[in-house]
């Protein structure tokens, strides 16, 4: 047998005694995918998890023994029948579906013609993805009747030999920024960051090989910076190469907007691994929470959005969701295990801008 067609029997003939041993977390640790590590938890569980419906179990099991279904159709029956409440109606309809021969696809149709579609309908949302290659999607839900009105709008007047979604496009980025009520542009405000050789160059118009990161967690060229940003106002702010943005004390709980600004400096985005979201749009995070005695000033403050600031280990001797730390002058996250991650979505935060991401020695 080759070793492919062994493989193979790992996933069919001998699926479920492979699961018998399933461990999660070395799974995790082996570089599985985790939503393959969750389908096999989820078969795990029904075929030699807990349950008073033991006789049907144990039937279940010589079920998929003789007919060798595959984990991958396993998980599919067990994701579709999470819809189902009643536990009677649901060991029916698994029955039901591992007597269904053919390919995966088979099966999936079988499934949603017994158990139909999920009726609950999607939460309204709006939701902006992360940036790649200088764009952005934003993604949203709500009622049919608004979107239908927003659709029909932006289809007036557009051009019918030619795509309609880029015009679409246009429609709606004009509509967000006609008249009074429109969005305005944001202007970022001019907190350089840059070593003082690449500054000289910017300032002579030789800017366009720099790139600088911005508290939105944008970029922009040097070159759109001269021209989008200097004005006979400048902002400078002063970085230390070890212990980051300098300032201040513990006089009260809110950062004031001198703070703020150094925090959004330190990182110009959320230092959670993975995380989009810019400064600008963060919360104001003390290190060391205010309870427990931490300090409002430079070196005890970091820009953490909404959600990460919510989950946030306050307590060091928690260690469930990670927390903030400040690590040469800028703020990381420690995982629950203790290693320290930068977020390397977008690497501009000021110690790494202008000492370079290892910094002095």
């Amino acid at each position: 047998m080759s070793t492919f067609a062994s493989f193979l029997d790992t996933q069919t003939a001998d699926a479920l005694d492979v699961l018998a041993d399933f461990d999660r977390e070395a799974a995790l640790a082996a570089g599985i995918r985790p939503s393959h590590v969750d389908e096999w938890q989820l078969v795990r569980d029904t075929y030699f998890g807990t349950t008073t419906w033991t006789a049907q179990q144990r039937l279940a099991v010589e079920v998929v023994r003789s007919r060798k279904m595959s984990i991958d159709q396993l998980a599919l029956i067990e994701k579709q029948l999470k819809k189902v409440k009643d536990p009677r109606q649901k060991w029916e309809l698994r029955f039901e579906l591992l007597g269904v021969s053919g390919r995966y696809e088979t099966v999936r149709r079988k499934a949603k013609a017994l158990i139909g579609e999920e009726t609950k309908p999607a939460r309204k949302q709006l939701r902006f993805s992360k940036t790649r290659n200088g764009r952005r999607t934003m993604t949203v839900t709500a009622d049919e009747r608004d979107l239908a009105d927003l659709e029909h709008e932006l289809l007036r007047g557009i051009d019918p030999s030619k795509a309609a979604a880029p015009q679409m496009l246009a429609n709606f980025l004009r509509l967000m920024r006609s008249g009074n009520a429109g969005v305005p542009v944001a202007v970022p405000r001019p907190i350089v960051l840059v070593p003082l050789p690449a500054y000289s160059r910017i300032m002579a118009g030789d800017g366009d090989d720099i790139r600088l990161g911005l508290t939105d967690a944008t970029t922009m060229t040097g070159a759109e910076f001269l021209q989008q940003c200097v004005s006979e106002e400048l902002e400078l702010a002063a970085v230390h190469p070890q212990e980051g943005p300098v300032n201040l004390y513990r006089a009260q709980r809110l950062a004031n907007q001198k703070q703020r600004d150094l925090a959004r400096v330190s990182s110009p985005v959320c230092p959670v691994p993975g995380c989009r979201h810019g400064a600008d749009a963060c919360e104001i995070h003390h290190i060391t929470a205010w309870k427990n005695g931490g300090e409002t000033n430079a070196a005890n403050l970091a820009p953490l959005c909404r959600y990460h600031n919510r989950v946030n280990d306050d307590d060091p001797w928690r260690a469930k969701r990670g927390r903030i730390e400040r690590a040469r002058g800028t703020p990381r996250w420690r995982s629950p295990r203790g290693y320290l991650v930068p977020n390397d979505y977008h690497r501009y935060a000021a110690v790494d801008t202008l000492f370079g991401p290892r910094g002095p020695t």
